[in-house]
């Protein structure tokens, strides 16, 4: 199966080391000068130093001639840019009249409040098989060739058996979905629950509280994957508490360190650019603080972390704030 990847950052990278595999991958990049010297290392020195890049990858510069590349009825497309560029990678694929892509990022588009695949269907209509790869799973592990599980959602039966086809096997298993939002939305707001705990953590709070800030986070992400239209079910897979375990306890989670930095009293500029890579949680905070107060879901620990983020709270009086919640019976509090 020929793929491109469109995206040439971590977990791109680490998606097309896996895809090489059993495939013909070609990866795009949009720096030329990067790309060249990804050629001439063979690792992605910026982003995922370390890891060599199999020979049969071949990485260009040239956006037509990677989506030529995948043009084929039953070659895929897999989009590896943050939220924030998914709507200019689709505008510019969509001049080639794509048949199937998949997108990898996590998150909700800032300034519209959409999931990847509204933005996609706003962009491209029904006019190809769209599909969502998402999933409890660091980069580096999975340049390293360690165990990971993944799902791939879509209402295309047909995408999903072709992506399980070309990844599964080895160190990867892919399960299918047709819950796209559901599965959307777990990997959107886990990040901003890392958050949540990274601050836990970086105060001393102890285990119990970071068991506790997971276990209501899961609250919420379900009352609003319900709300969006995903299924309740899907929160308790791979996509949903899956993820939200690796990202909130992992030491690679670049979420969870902005909580454990804003427990430092470090400003969200400083972080950001010590961290010298995207930390989704961060831009999605804002759009799902939004999204919850239009659908009237309860989302305190959201709402408390963007509070630090955006409105000058500072990290302890966000866990105040969160301890002075009246109570409830447990049932009626998701």
């Amino acid at each position: 199966m020929n793929i491109s990847v469109l995206g040439a950052g971590a977990w791109g990278t680490a998606v097309a080391i896996a895809l090489a595999a059993k495939n013909q991958v070609v990866m795009w990049g949009r720096n030329p000068r990067a790309m060249q010297e990804m050629e001439a290392a063979r690792e992605n020195i910026h982003y995922l130093a370390g890891y060599p890049l199999p020979e049969s990858m071949q990485l260009t510069a040239d956006f037509d001639a990677a989506i030529a590349h995948a043009s084929g009825a039953d070659d895929i497309l897999i989009i590896a840019t943050s939220v924030s560029g998914l709507r200019p990678t689709l505008e510019d694929c969509a001049l080639h009249r794509p048949r199937r892509i998949v997108w990898l990022c996590k998150g909700l588009e800032e300034q519209s409040c959409l999931l990847p695949h509204q933005v996609a269907a706003e962009v491209l209509g029904d006019s190809c098989e769209l599909g969502v790869l998402s999933g409890p799973s660091f980069a580096q592990e999975v340049a390293q060739g360690l165990p990971c599980a993944l799902t791939i959602a879509s209402a295309s039966a047909a995408l999903c058996r072709d992506v399980v086809t070309a990844l599964h096997g080895n160190a990867i298993r892919v399960y299918s979905s047709d819950d796209v939002a559901g599965v959307e939305i777990g990997g959107a707001v886990k990040n901003i629950m890392a958050i949540a705990t990274g601050v836990a953590d970086g105060l001393g709070l102890g285990l119990n509280a970071r068991a506790a800030l997971m276990t209501r986070g899961l609250a919420e992400i379900s009352r609003l994957g319900v709300a969006m239209g995903g299924k309740a079910e899907t929160l308790m897979g791979l996509t949903g508490v899956g993820d939200l375990i690796l990202t909130c306890t992992g030491d690679l989670s670049r979420n969870r360190r902005v909580g454990l930095a804003l427990a430092q009293g470090k400003s969200l500029e400083q972080i950001v650019s010590e961290l010298g890579h995207v930390a989704e949680g961060v831009r999605c905070a804002r759009a799902v603080r939004e999204m919850a107060v239009r659908l009237g879901v309860d989302m305190p620990i959201t709402n408390a972390v963007a509070a630090v983020l955006f409105d000058q709270m500072s990290a302890q009086d966000m866990i105040q704030r969160l301890m002075a919640r009246d109570a409830k019976q447990e049932l009626q509090a998701r």
